[in-house]
């Protein structure tokens, strides 16, 4: 077990050995170690050499200056300069708060950006404004549509954060894929097999095997397969690469640059600028005072907390399982596996920062 803040100073660290300012070395590594913290370990510290190795590859700025570059009372596109999506998402974010201010409702579409880690981070800045918050980004094509053989799409993820007045954050965050595929990663460390509906093998069919993507085959939407609704995955993980990519000026599809860990570090010629997400933020008090909505949050979650179940089991509430996770980690302090260990102490070798 790793102590948070440890493993945060180590991080921050680290991105300021790459030439990051401290602010924001200090947000990155805030960043990652909360996905840890509320047990995202795909998206966590086991990162940090995929983003050293963006900039080894001359893929990552660690000093972006971020712009707007077009923009409406209530939208705006924003360049993130080839910066860490984990600076450039809560830039952008903010954008589009503030636009909420003032319009009610704010939208922002980001491009020449990179992996922005875990979207509920994002999603959730907006509630500390009284405002609903949403976040979205496509990533490296590791995902076939249903009934392809070629992959397409990212596990492309969508976070929704809606604040309550007593009650948690409602926080609903999710692949459109069967599963991310940092969980196929933590499986490879382990030299374990993944379930049945995760992925397909190079010849399109159900496989076990956690390094099939490397091989050939692909990521399934979410459903796995027609039967079970992966056209709906689909459908989801269109919309979020049409809206982070298309809309912004990023890449987008098969173009989207991949990040380090998909087992391949050159992207194919671009349709548009680096990696893009997309994020919104919908004043509470736009519609209905917020007050008002944020009790009727506390009753919609305490009902479905008393919701009868199947015996042996618990309805929860989307965001309940990470809160809970981020209370015991944070006591007790984060496992990490050992090739992370030794990824990150190789790492610190190299920068001359202990581990």
């Amino acid at each position: 077990m790793i102590n948070a803040n440890q493993l945060r100073r180590f991080t921050e660290q680290i991105f300021q050995s790459i030439g990051c300012p401290e602010a924001d070395a200090r947000l990155a590594a805030d960043i990652l170690v909360a996905a840890d913290l509320r047990g995202v370990d795909s998206h966590g510290v086991a990162r940090l050499p995929g983003y050293v190795r963006l900039y080894d590859n001359g893929r990552l700025n660690p000093q972006p200056q971020m712009r707007v570059v077009h923009e409406t009372p209530s939208t705006a596109v924003v360049d993130g300069d080839r910066g860490l999506g984990l600076v450039v998402g809560p830039w952008a974010m903010q954008v589009a708060i503030e636009k909420a201010r003032v319009a009610g409702t704010g939208w922002v579409a980001v491009r020449n950006s990179n992996h922005f880690g875990i979207a509920g981070y994002h999603a959730m800045l907006a509630t500390e404004h009284d405002m609903i918050g949403q976040a979205m980004t496509h990533a490296a094509p590791l995902v076939a549509p249903t009934f392809a053989l070629e992959k397409m799409l990212g596990t492309n993820p969508i976070a929704v954060a809606i604040p309550a007045l007593t009650e948690p954050t409602f926080l609903a965050d999710f692949a459109s894929t069967a599963v991310a595929y940092g969980k196929l990663e933590i499986l490879q460390r382990k030299g374990q097999d993944i379930p049945t509906g995760w992925a397909q093998d190079a010849d399109g069919n159900p496989t076990t095997d956690a390094n099939a993507v490397r091989n050939g085959g692909a990521l399934l939407p979410l459903g796995s397969d027609r039967e079970h609704g992966s056209h709906k995955g689909y459908g989801l993980g269109a919309v979020v690469d049409i809206f982070s990519g298309v809309l912004s000026g990023a890449n987008y599809g098969p173009w989207v640059p991949p990040f380090a860990t998909a087992g391949f570090m050159t992207a194919q010629e671009g349709v548009g600028v680096g990696t893009g997400h997309f994020f919104g933020a919908m004043r509470i008090d736009a519609f209905r005072p917020a007050d008002e909505f944020k009790a009727h949050m506390d009753t919609w979650i305490q009902r479905f907390r008393q919701t009868r179940a199947i015996p042996g089991h618990q309805v929860l509430i989307p965001g309940d399982p990470e809160r809970l996770m981020e209370a015991e980690r944070t006591a007790n302090g984060i496992p990490l596996v050992e090739p992370v260990v030794k990824s990150l102490e190789e790492l610190g070798e190299r920068f001359g920062v202990k581990f």
